[in-house]
């Protein structure tokens, strides 16, 4: 029976991979145990979104992730979060959507809702609940642990849903 469980900054690798593995347009390098990550893409503007989005550095106690995107960085200005996360995910299949809803009269109002694939998502992670030793979760939860630290005021991510789901009772637009 296994009983070593995996650091912190060794889920967050798991869980930034597990976003993004199916990104034809990204590799990544993880060096040094786990404390260098390199994300490789050669789409400008994917790049310069990943930037901004992710961390460059994680501290764990006496331990520090580095996070580098290597490829052309645009100088693009994105213009709001919803065009942000679409550049990020172009072509990324975990995505299903985003949507920035504006409401006549609430121009405070400024919300994004990034929804992901209606799927499972698994990874090993020395998880002692799962006899595998896996992780079973939504890419919105892995969503939330990836993009700490940063300021997504009004970013919520979600899950798509599936067919069966419905209006509670007809009565919700």
């Amino acid at each position: 029976m296994r009983t070593k469980l995996a650091p912190p900054w060794i889920t967050y690798i798991n869980e930034l991979q597990a976003l993004f593995d199916n990104d034809p347009q990204i590799a990544f390098n993880i060096a040094d145990n786990g404390r260098s990550v390199t994300i490789a893409c050669n789409n400008g503007d994917k790049c310069a979104a990943l930037a901004q989005l992710l961390p460059a550095e994680l501290v764990y106690g006496n331990v520090t992730v580095s996070i580098a995107i290597d490829g052309p960085m645009s100088n693009r200005a994105f213009l709001s979060n919803k065009e942000l996360f679409e550049t990020a995910f172009w072509k990324n299949p975990v995505l299903a959507y985003c949507v920035a809803p504006k409401q006549e009269g609430y121009d405070w109002i400024d919300c994004t809702y990034v929804v992901f694939k209606n799927c499972v998502v698994q990874f090993f992670n020395d998880n002692l609940d799962d006899c595998h030793g896996v992780v079973s979760t939504l890419y919105q939860d892995i969503a939330k642990d990836v993009f700490v630290g940063n300021d997504l005021v009004g970013v919520f991510f979600n899950t798509d849903i599936n067919n069966k789901v419905g209006a509670p009772l007809g009565e919700w637009p």
